[in-house]
């Protein structure tokens, strides 16, 4: 019962996270608080793996390594959702840039079609005759 209630509340904290707009780099001081969080776990579980199980029993889960794997299912599923949300903003960046560089290709191409006609004979013109004064 308690782990449904800790693993709905996780996906719940993962979905409000996810559908907050991603306006700076907060969300790197935030990956690199939960990734030094799963680091110092993973450490003292392995160090003293009796207080995963502990704390697996405590919270209503039969064994310690049933508690890892719900807590890795929980973090792939987080990495997959900011994967996707990345894509789809380096997506949107691509296609504003294939933009603009299409537009900066046409003016210049408008550019060229719209200048003076070259001069003929190799771009220097004759110079005016001083014979006829």
């Amino acid at each position: 019962m308690w782990i449904q209630i800790l693993l709905v509340a996780g996906v719940l904290v993962i979905g409000l996270f996810l559908a907050r707009p991603t306006g700076g780099d907060s969300h790197l001081a935030l990956r690199r608080l939960f990734m030094a969080g799963f680091v110092l776990v993973a450490i003292v579980s392995i160090l003293f793996p009796q207080w995963l199980s502990w704390i697996a029993n405590a919270i209503g889960v039969g064994r310690g390594a049933d508690l890892m794997l719900y807590a890795l299912i929980l973090a792939f599923l987080v990495f997959v959702a900011t994967t996707y949300r990345r894509n789809v903003q380096v997506n949107r960046r691509i296609t504003l840039l294939s933009r603009q560089i299409a537009l900066t290709q046409a003016s210049a191409e408008d550019a060229r079609n719209s200048a003076p006609p070259a001069v003929p004979n190799g771009g220097s013109q004759a110079a005016p005759d001083d014979t006829e004064r």
